[in-house]
């Protein structure tokens, strides 16, 4: 069986990071992506979530508007809302980013010599 997923596309949000009782930290971030031209194009939204030193990178390098190729497999995962609904969520388990914008469009922070790729 094959679970592998790739996307290319812009954050809707800065990187949110959080860490697990255990202390492995874990960032979520929403990817737009795009497909077709003019009165054809639709937008679909992609919950991505990268975990320990993938998600150090992606906290570091990526920010609002920022263009990268996410690769990963899709979960989909239940929780009880505060009312006791059950919710589902469809999200992309990264096992691999790439920053894609062009060098000056790229956070401050990301300077060739610390990219460890």
């Amino acid at each position: 069986m094959l679970n592998q997923c790739n996307f290319i596309g812009r954050l809707g949000k800065d990187v949110d990071v959080r860490y697990t009782q255990s202390g492995k930290m874990v960032c979520s971030f929403s990817l737009a992506v795009s497909d077709g031209y003019g009165e054809n194009k639709k937008t679909e939204w992609v919950n991505c979530l990268a975990w320990e030193k993938l998600a150090e990178l992606c906290k570091t390098y990526l920010h609002k508007g920022s263009l990268c190729f996410v690769s990963g497999r899709m979960q989909t995962r239940s929780y009880d809302d505060k009312d006791g609904n059950k919710k589902y969520v469809t999200e992309l388990i990264a096992n691999n980013m790439r920053m894609l914008d062009k060098k000056e469009e790229q956070a401050p922070a990301a300077k060739d010599d610390d990219i460890p790729f």
